[in-house]
């Protein structure tokens, strides 16, 4: 499997969306290439080229297994697509940012995405925007900052200040 130097994977698009291009790590390429040999798929540009049908009812096995041990019927809900809108609501909650969500999940209209900020609007109506803030006087401290999770917000008396949600 080659990826390139560049690190990246490409999404194929559905139902006229956008493709959407992600940087992986070589920890995620190792895994995608031990995928791809035991697989023996045919395309090399492709990884998961088998039969999706076996791997839905997988899923819908699992799921029932896990409602049916959880005494949980609404796990049988839980579609794949609940997890796409879950990612961009959570996405948009964190960030505010619709044109980020947009081309995060590949929409090619604004109108597509903003079902999130209704959905988002709905879950977190009760919170109020809490956030962890810290401080980086270093380039060192920012990047450990950043690694954890935080976004850089402004810079105030020789100092760049950082948020994350609570």
């Amino acid at each position: 499997m080659n990826f390139g130097t560049r690190r990246r994977a490409r999404i194929t698009p559905e139902k006229g969306s956008y493709p959407r291009i992600f940087k992986i790590s070589n920890r995620l390429i190792n895994m995608l290439s031990v995928i791809r040999m035991n697989n023996a798929v045919s395309d090399p540009k492709r990884i998961f080229a088998h039969d999706l049908n076996s791997v839905r009812d997988s899923y819908l096995k699992q799921r029932k297994t896990l409602a049916r041990k959880l005494q949980n019927p609404r796990l049988n809900q839980i579609h794949f697509h609940t997890f796409r809108h879950w990612k961009g609501t959570t996405l948009y909650h964190q960030t505010k940012d619709l044109l980020f969500v947009q081309r995060t999940l590949g929409h090619r209209s604004v109108m597509n995405t903003m079902k999130y900020i209704q959905l988002e609007e709905s879950l977190f109506k009760d919170q109020a925007e809490q956030f962890v803030c810290k401080a980086a006087r270093t380039v060192q401290e920012a990047t450990e900052l950043i690694e954890l999770g935080y976004t850089y917000v402004c810079d105030v008396e020789n100092a760049k200040l950082f948020r994350k949600s609570k």
